[in-house]
């Protein structure tokens, strides 16, 4: 299975282990909720999808990767203690507190939350010495004379013999203790959450050319050579801090990265390529549906390493102003609960502007903090987090430039808030429709220099795998794309993650709605 199927896999799991009956008790008894065993090559996402899963169940986080500890940090240290035997006293030993238990125990008291995932990595490389412990661990959900608590649910992986020669194979008897999930990489599967994770461009439409340049992992001459999911996605992150500095990207770097001669210096060919069609192909004037004769030729004549580059070029730029939008339409959307309560606290005239503000900001900062500390602080959620801070902390500014800093100045300061936000709701309308407009422009063009072929199922289909692209579709019109997607038959595919997201949070389609 695919990382995406394995993460659902997971997901499903951790319901129903959690799922009580009427008196309390779990449906399914600890003592038979089998850990899972992811077991796949490295690098292909095993790690971050349970920070998505704990983000997305509300529950805990804790990880260990397991070739970083001895039998004494896994089991605790021996104690001796006195114990009492019919009327005679003998010294037993015992184990002080496992520092993964601990961790679990740590992580309820910081967070609050009683239920999570402990994920245990590199499961099948423990040291000699660890093994049998890691067995009975496995087994019976003990380190030493301490148990995981109930509520937190196991999950293991490990690499396969062949990637790693610590590996120690489990027997029959362990494997059927355990719920194992065979995760293999997928370039299809990664890509759609490339595209979330906003990797480089330049990667994306480089692996949509060369797929099988995604995930490779030989023996030659030269010594072993990899490249991974992982160390694409490190690379991206690299590009894009390296361009901002004006420093090259070049094979140097790639292969810092990607360790493969051959894959880094073609990266890098294509890279130099790439930086010299977005100079030359003017995508501004595209978009705003003015393109040249001569530019519409050239790329009608361009092979297909160049055609897909143009599109990746395109569809970045216009999937970049959705993705703004968007996310300003989320932050728009979340503080309009809060302003609507400062209303009514404002009123009173007993707090000033700025603190009643403050209480909302702190609340945002207290949220993340619990998510922070249970380990399921997503990416995309500490963002929403901080444009959400971000905005309170404008329009507290923005009281305090008007001079509205008292607490009889409320009703005078919630009328600047409106104002404030009506203009922020109108501005975003805006903006979207300048993405409406060019994304309707972006299909003209690929329709009239590429027709209806390879080029417009690659556009449509990379559409369709954007989350922020398919919200925005559906409150925003765009016809071509729709006859496209039907043409195609993935109109369904995105129209069920639309029905999906609309489940979720069907706030976040459609207009913003005013401040009263």
């Amino acid at each position: 299975m695919n990382i995406q199927e394995a993460k659902e896999q997971i997901r499903q799991t951790i319901t129903i282990y959690l799922e009580k009956d009427a008196h309390g008790q779990y449906k399914i008894p600890v003592q038979r909720q089998r850990p899972i065993f992811m077991i796949g090559s490295p690098g292909i996402g095993k790690t971050a999808i349970m920070e998505q899963i704990a983000s997305e169940l509300g529950i805990g986080l804790v990880s260990y990767s397991m070739t970083h500890h001895t039998r004494q940090s896994a089991l605790g240290l021996p104690q001796i203690r006195d114990v009492e035997y019919d009327g005679q006293t003998f010294q037993v030993t015992e184990y002080t507190m496992s520092e993964i238990i601990a961790a679990v125990y740590e992580s309820m008291a910081r967070s609050g939350r009683r239920q999570g995932i402990l994920f245990l990595d590199e499961i099948n490389c423990v040291s000699e010495t660890l093994a049998p412990a890691m067995l009975q661990f496995l087994q019976y959900k003990t380190f030493g004379t301490h148990r995981v608590p109930d509520g937190w649910i196991i999950v293991t992986a490990g690499n396969p013999p062949q990637f790693n020669r610590s590996v120690r194979e489990f027997d029959i008897a362990m494997m059927d203790r355990l719920k194992i999930l065979e995760v293999d990489p997928d370039y299809r599967v990664w890509r759609a959450y490339a595209v979330e994770r906003d990797i480089h461009p330049a990667i994306l439409t480089y692996l949509d050319i060369r797929s099988d340049d995604f995930y490779r992992i030989e023996n030659t001459v030269d010594g072993k050579t990899y490249c991974t999911a992982r160390g694409w996605e490190d690379l991206s992150d690299a590009m894009r801090l390296y361009e901002e500095h004006d420093f090259p990207v070049d094979d140097a770097l790639v292969l810092q990265y990607i360790r493969s001669k051959k894959i880094a210096r073609q990266f890098a060919t294509y890279y130099e390529l790439y930086k010299k069609y977005r100079e030359e192909y003017q995508v501004p004037e595209i978009l705003e549906g003015r393109a040249s004769r001569e530019l519409c030729r050239r790329a009608k004549a361009a092979g297909f390493d160049e055609r897909v580059s143009l599109l990746g070029l395109l569809t970045d730029a216009v999937q970049g102003e959705i993705r703004t939008v968007q996310r300003r339409d989320d932050t728009l959307r979340r503080v309009l609960p809060m302003l609507r309560s400062t209303k009514e606290e404002m009123a009173e005239g007993t707090r000033t502007p700025d603190a009643v503000l403050n209480d909302h900001r702190s609340a945002v900062e207290e949220e993340c903090s619990q998510s922070r500390m249970a380990g399921a602080l997503s990416p995309e959620k500490e963002r929403q987090s901080q444009a959400l801070a971000d905005l309170l902390d404008e329009l507290a500014d923005l009281l305090r430039q008007q001079g509205l800093t008292e607490a009889t100045d409320g009703p005078a300061a919630f009328e600047k808030i409106r104002e404030e936000y009506t203009r922020a709701v109108n501005q975003m309308k805006q903006n979207a429709q300048a993405a409406e407009q060019h994304l309707n422009h972006l299909f003209s063009f690929v329709d009239e220099v590429f027709g209806q072929g390879n080029e417009m199922l690659l556009l449509t289909t990379n559409l369709s795998v954007n989350r922020d692209t398919v919200r925005f579709l559906s409150s925003h019109h765009c016809d071509s794309y729709f006859r496209y997607a039907k043409k195609y038959e993935i109109y369904d595919r995105g129209e069920a993650l639309s029905r999906e997201l609309d489940a979720i949070d069907p706030s976040l389609l459609g207009d913003a709605p005013a401040l009263q």
